[in-house]
């Protein structure tokens, strides 16, 4: 479902936000806080909310409750309170959706040796990805749709644990010494078990994901006792690196922030994963603010257009920041979104045909607020243009 001012319409400027809900079938706790979420958004819309009134008429928000209603199904065809732990997890084929992705970080790893590309990876392996009989229904479904629309933030919601998740999922393995050609990479999932690994946006993420985790109650609390009742799972103020919980190859999180511009965190909202419906009130409860404040978050950092001399929109021309090598690039109309945490940065727009422009940017301490008013800034020498908006949470 989409909720907007303009459904159905990118607006240029406007940028695109995700949740998607229930991945693994078993999980259902996300599924109903975004069927919980969707009807918040739409009444407090309609009752005239400031908060939610702004939000909507300047982000366009997704939302996908169930990515997995073929596992959600069996595993609510269980009776009785106890529920099988795996039972549902994976789709009606048998196949567990978060490790069925393509295997991007195996290639970034690998050009991490040799210069390589660092973002929009999924070209490298396009045409084996569309004939590929492994990927799920599901799967090909969603990465369609990633690649179709210009998201720029999102999350994915999981059950099991309580913690906010953030890239990179998978262990680095020594590529350096791999002779395997490029499309082998995918096999390929021998590293560590646990190990922090951090993408080169880690600063961003841990943000992201501590805006999520902070404004949970539980999920905050450093205190709680564990899922698991063991201890040793090192959540720092709720939030954890992925790769340093565990190695997750094929998931959904670094396929995002790999095959497109979006950055997405993965978050574990209960230590129940298929819960009685009494218990789905508290949920909601404990996750309302934080669901609506990452929301937000798509506003930080910079954005603006990219165009000719004549006002003309490039797309996908490429926008890169000094000292974190993972590039982005505009859409259709020219627009993009570069999400920072506080800071100066040096900024380049660059495109095949047009000299490169480069440009400093601060992005404040201070509360939300704009810092600059859409204004063309001009180039006469160079014949690209940048409108440059901040946004700082």
């Amino acid at each position: 479902m989409e909720i907007s001012d303009r459904p159905g319409l990118h607006e240029a400027g406007e940028p695109e936000f995700k949740f998607v809900g229930n991945m693994h079938g078993n999980e259902a706790v996300g599924r109903e806080l975004l069927i919980y979420l969707a009807q918040h958004l739409c009444s407090e819309y309609q009752r005239g909310n400031n908060t939610i009134l702004n939000l909507i008429q300047s982000t366009r928000i997704h939302i996908l409750p169930s990515m997995n209603p073929d596992g959600f199904e069996l595993a609510a065809s269980q009776r009785g309170r106890a529920k099988d732990w795996l039972l549902g997890r994976a789709n009606a084929q048998g196949v567990d959706l978060n490790r069925n992705f393509p295997d991007l970080d195996r290639i970034v790893y690998l050009n991490e040796h040799s210069a390589g590309p660092n973002n929009h990876l999924l070209h490298l392996i396009k045409d084996r990805v569309q004939d590929d009989n492994k990927l799920a229904p599901e799967t090909k479904a969603v990465i369609k749709w990633i690649m179709e629309i210009p998201f720029v933030l999102s999350a994915n919601l999981h059950g099991g644990d309580i913690v906010a998740n953030y890239p990179y999922d998978e262990t680095r393995t020594d590529m350096s010494k791999c002779s395997c050609p490029e499309n082998e990479l995918l096999l390929i999932h021998s590293g560590a078990d646990k190990q922090y690994t951090p993408c080169p946006d880690d600063a961003i993420f841990k943000s992201l994901a501590e805006a999520y985790a902070s404004n949970n109650p539980i999920m905050s609390n450093p205190h709680r006792p564990p899922c698991d009742m063991e201890g040793d799972d090192k959540f720092v103020n709720g939030t954890t690196n992925g790769a340093a919980w565990y190695s997750v190859p094929g998931g959904m999180q670094d396929f995002n922030y790999l095959s497109t511009n979006c950055f997405e965190i993965t978050v574990e909202l209960s230590c129940e994963k298929f819960p009685p419906a009494s218990h789905l009130k508290g949920y909601w409860l404990d996750n309302k603010a934080s669901l609506i404040n990452y929301i937000q978050q798509v506003h930080r950092g910079i954005k603006g257009f990219v165009t000719d001399s004549e006002g003309h929109p490039i797309a996908n021309a490429t926008i890169s920041v000094k000292g974190i090598s993972h590039d982005i690039t505009t859409a259709e109309d020219g627009d993009y979104w570069r999400l920072l945490v506080p800071g100066e940065y040096q900024v380049t727009a660059s495109a095949p045909g047009y000299e490169t422009v480069t440009r400093k940017v601060g992005v404040p301490h201070n509360p939300a607020q704009k810092v600059m008013k859409p204004k063309r800034q001009g180039f006469e020498e160079i014949n690209i243009y940048f409108y440059i908006i901040c946004y700082i949470y």
